[in-house]
């Protein structure tokens, strides 16, 4: 790979590659400050943030292990969990939807893709993008976009989890990353706006940030089929981080009187805290 420039201007804002001190081969892209995306060149399948593993517990047990599967990525960055599933899962075919094109370009010159990787990335709206795909024509939605710090507010409703049900064949699985802290009104109102589109939803949450004691990421999982909670708890459990998995009961009384969200009253989650993710 040729050695990454300094701070580069794209259309978010200010991205750059720094090198990761404690991993040879490994990367870390910041944007505006703050990171946003860990790839290891060498060893694509490691994944560095706590959510994102989480997110790959999610992609490992969609389906067979080793199975391929048909995946979208709305929300790019450096492309992490596209290069996970290009090395676990063979043969997959990829679509990342990653609005910034001067990002994605920095990103394919400096950190290449696995070779063999079948991903494609489009410059768009995730919704808009989302729109123009045809039913039941993915296995997996991953959703984990940021404008700034927050996620868009026209990402975040009911109307906006219908369309992922459409793309989404019978048993695929959404999973999202939803960043939120006390009270955690926000993911709150995610559940139940992912209720009104997917018969079977589950929470993946350090117990800290479930607790309310600190701002973080959850990660919501969704389908209209039965999600494997057992083998979820069983990887969020072995993390370094163990994370709890959520669901039933203990999610109906989280939930408790939250709404869902439409478009007509939709907000962007919460701006991080400062000091919170390197901001």
């Amino acid at each position: 790979m040729r050695i990454p420039p300094g701070p580069t201007p794209v259309a978010g804002g200010t991205a750059e590659l720094l090198g990761d001190a404690d991993r040879d081969g490994a990367w870390v892209l910041m944007l505006n400050g703050t990171p946003q995306s860990h790839v290891d060149l060498d060893d694509p399948a490691h994944l560095e943030f706590e959510y994102v593993r989480r997110m790959g517990h999610v992609l490992d047990l969609a389906a067979e292990l080793g199975a391929p599967l048909d995946v979208v990525h709305l929300g790019g960055g450096a492309l992490t969990l596209p290069r996970y599933v290009a090395v676990t899962r063979p043969g997959s075919r990829q679509r990342a939807v990653e609005i910034d094109q001067p990002l994605t370009d920095l990103v394919r010159e400096h950190l290449p893709l696995p070779r063999n990787a079948r991903v494609r990335v489009r410059a768009a709206d995730a919704r808009e993008a989302l729109q123009s795909m045809h039913p039941a024509s993915a296995d997996v939605v991953v959703t984990d976009v940021f404008a700034g710090a927050r996620t868009p507010a026209h990402l975040t409703t009911a109307e906006f989890a219908a369309e992922v049900a459409r793309v989404l064949r019978p048993g695929g699985v959404y999973a999202a990353n939803v960043a939120d802290g006390p009270p955690l009104r926000f993911a709150r109102a995610q559940v139940a706006t992912l209720r009104t589109a997917f018969a079977h939803v589950c929470l993946l949450a350090e117990p800290g940030t479930m607790r309310g004691r600190r701002f973080g990421n959850l990660v919501a999982v969704a389908s209209d089929g039965e999600l494997p909670i057992a083998a979820l708890t069983r990887a969020c459990a072995r993390d370094p981080m163990p994370s709890r998995v959520v669901e039933g009961e203990d999610l109906d009384r989280f939930v408790g009187k939250a709404v869902p969200v439409v478009d007509a009253d939709a907000q962007p989650s919460p701006e991080p805290p400062e000091g919170v993710f390197g901001r």
